[in-house]
């Protein structure tokens, strides 16, 4: 596999996926892998899984080995859509996974409406305000605030994706919580399972994962138990030490 300058390839080992990253552009963190482990996807041969935002691939590289459902990761920025594309090639998953480098505003010229069991979704984390301070890598500045897209469009876009009783699934930041659900809800998108995640105990939870059911019940939200990222000598619990190496070690 022919790697560009300042590219390296790093794995999940819970897995054994390999993944083509680089320091000059925005790499997957914990929030991908818990998204993936926290979403149940379709698992048919042919269900059909979009994972919006994808940046490099990450989310639905990870989802691969839960399901054999066709995924196509839709992804803006050209050069982390070719590295998500060499990482699929990569790991042999040509004939289960595509990227499509489209805006997501372009989302239904190349996806059929009401088509998708599964949507997920790792979206940019914070709006894009007049004052925000932004990174200046553009890679990162588009991957880390709305530049292109925002979070209403983002849901609505997933909502008209998905089938009847099809799922959503999100990683946000809690304080954007109530928009999120108020959106999910707006959008014929009833919330039904949410986890907080928290980076360490006495801390304030940091990420928040949402499962959604279109044209669901708006009744009966589960919340599960919470994730603690990191025991008190700083080393990642059990949980997170499962899903990323499986019982193998990073060395």
């Amino acid at each position: 596999m022919c790697l560009n300058e300042n590219e390296r390839i790093d794995m999940l080992y819970s897995n054994d996926v390999k993944i083509i990253q680089s320091a000059e552009v925005f790499s997957f963190s914990l929030d991908a892998v818990l998204l993936a482990n926290f979403a149940k996807p379709v698992r048919k041969k042919n269900g059909r899984i979009a994972d919006l935002c994808a940046g490099n691939g990450a989310v639905g590289l990870f989802l691969s080995s839960k399901t054999q459902a066709r995924i196509v990761e839709v992804e803006i920025q050209q050069r982390l859509a070719d590295m998500a594309q060499r990482s699929i090639k990569l790991n042999k998953l040509a004939e289960q996974m595509e990227v499509l480098n489209i805006d997501l505003a372009d989302a239904y010229q190349y996806l059929e409406k009401d088509s998708f069991d599964t949507v997920t979704c790792n979206p940019p984390y914070f709006p894009n305000l007049d004052d925000s301070k932004k990174n200046e890598n553009p890679y990162f500045a588009i991957a880390r605030h709305e530049i292109t897209v925002n979070l209403e469009k983002i849901v609505k876009i997933t909502s008209g994706l998905l089938k009847m009783n099809g799922k959503a699934y999100f990683v946000h930041r809690p304080e954007r919580s109530l928009e999120l659900l108020t959106l999910l809800q707006k959008n014929r998108l009833a919330p039904k399972k949410i986890q907080l995640v928290y980076p360490k105990k006495g801390r304030e939870a940091n990420m928040i994962l949402v499962e959604a059911i279109k044209d669901g019940r708006q009744q009966g939200i589960r919340y599960l138990p919470p994730i603690t990222v990191y025991n008190e000598d700083n080393q990642y619990g059990s949980f997170v030490q499962e899903i990323l190496y499986g019982g193998k070690k990073s060395d």
